[in-house]
């Protein structure tokens, strides 16, 4: 790798990884592609280790002439590509974004990587690579008895996110299988850690627990997520980009399934250690329990044996590890919570969704 482009870069799960590869390959120079939705922010994107190898250009994959001019301006090599709408929920009040983003953003990117690309010769796996980031819940839910799902399951997504994300991923293997193009495909379970928008579970409770506001629960909270640390996301991507075979899928989880109801208890009583000063201890009492989200998936599971066999990945966080990270990181930097609880966006989904819910709305 030479010249990397990563979409979304200015996001939660971008960003962290754009940190990562700085640090990882202190040869290769970073294109950052973001559009800075609601979720992205030029404040994730401080403090970069070696930034003089980071570029940064403000457009939307939705716009192909600005995608060609990249691939103009820089000699492109490598595509990791995160950007994406993501939050169930918002796809469930206004799917067609996703659709635009997830759907058509990705077939832009493609078109433009595969006109770039073409008739070069991809001797040696590595020459080029395409790299999508992609989800587990294209693979549907699982009742609590069934085993994790390996990568040869069948796709059944449930909301219009997770269609716009199996869209996108049949997408990417087409344009492998019809036009030679040098693709892998991640499926990779959900992320936490530092820089993440609050929308998500663990950003927003924590945040909350702080400010001693309630901390909403969909239903009964017994739906099962697995949870993965950032860091090690982006080491899984690192390991694919490295040694994973041009045309696989891989999945890639933390091996840590819980329900919502103990992972929000779980930082409750985490915080009531690391701020034995706090007014609003214990912090559980401030759960409340909401209407559930329509279609609410029961349970999402990975088999991750492909990637641990074949690539010698393995997460290095636990739940709690991680989590004790993640709230030190959220404590020590007060600025950037602070500018993000002031962004329009945070406080209209604040108001709009959770606020509401919570009051019956």
């Amino acid at each position: 790798m030479q010249n990397v482009l990563v979409t979304g870069g200015a996001g939660f799960i971008g960003s962290n990884f754009v940190r990562y590869l700085l640090k990882q390959d202190p040869t290769v120079q970073v294109i950052n592609f973001d559009v800075l939705t609601y979720a992205g922010s030029i404040e994730n994107l401080k403090g970069l280790p070696d930034a003089d190898r980071h570029t940064f250009i403000h457009d939307d994959i939705r716009d192909t002439d600005a995608l060609a001019d990249v691939f103009e301006s820089f000699e492109i090599d490598t595509i990791v590509h995160f950007a994406a709408e993501t939050h169930v929920d918002r796809s469930i009040l206004g799917p067609a974004i996703f659709i635009e983003s997830n759907i058509l953003g990705t077939f832009n990117l493609l078109e433009v990587a595969r006109k770039n690309w073409s008739g070069h010769s991809h001797q040696g796996q590595h020459a080029f690579r395409f790299h999508h980031i992609s989800s587990d819940e294209v693979y549907g839910a699982l009742r609590a008895e069934d085993p994790p799902v390996n990568e040869q399951h069948a796709y059944a997504p449930r909301s219009p996110y997770a269609a716009s994300k199996a869209s996108s991923d049949f997408l990417v293997r087409a344009y492998g299988h019809t036009y030679d193009l040098p693709i892998t495909i991640s499926n990779c379970s959900n992320n936490f850690g530092p820089f993440q928008f609050p929308e998500k579970l663990m950003p927003l409770m924590i945040l909350n627990a702080m400010s001693g506001e309630s901390l909403p629960i969909y239903g009964d909270g017994s739906q099962i997520r697995d949870w993965i640390y950032v860091d090690d996301h982006s080491a899984a991507v690192w390991a694919i980009l490295q040694k994973g075979r041009v045309g696989e899928t891989y999945n890639v989880a933390g091996d840590n399934q819980y329900t919502n109801k103990e992972i929000v208890e779980m930082i409750c009583s985490l915080l009531d250690k690391m701020l034995p000063a706090s007014s609003h201890s214990p912090h559980k009492q401030l759960i409340t329990f909401v209407d559930d989200r329509p279609g609410h998936d029961f349970r999402y599971a990975l088999d991750t044996s492909k990637i641990t066999t074949d690539l010698g990945w393995h997460p290095h966080e636990t739940l709690q590890s991680g989590l004790r990270k993640t709230i030190a990181w959220y404590l020590e930097n007060e600025a950037w919570v602070s500018q993000i609880k002031q962004r329009p966006a945070y406080q209209e989904w604040i108001e709009e969704n959770y606020l509401k819910r919570a009051e019956g709305g």
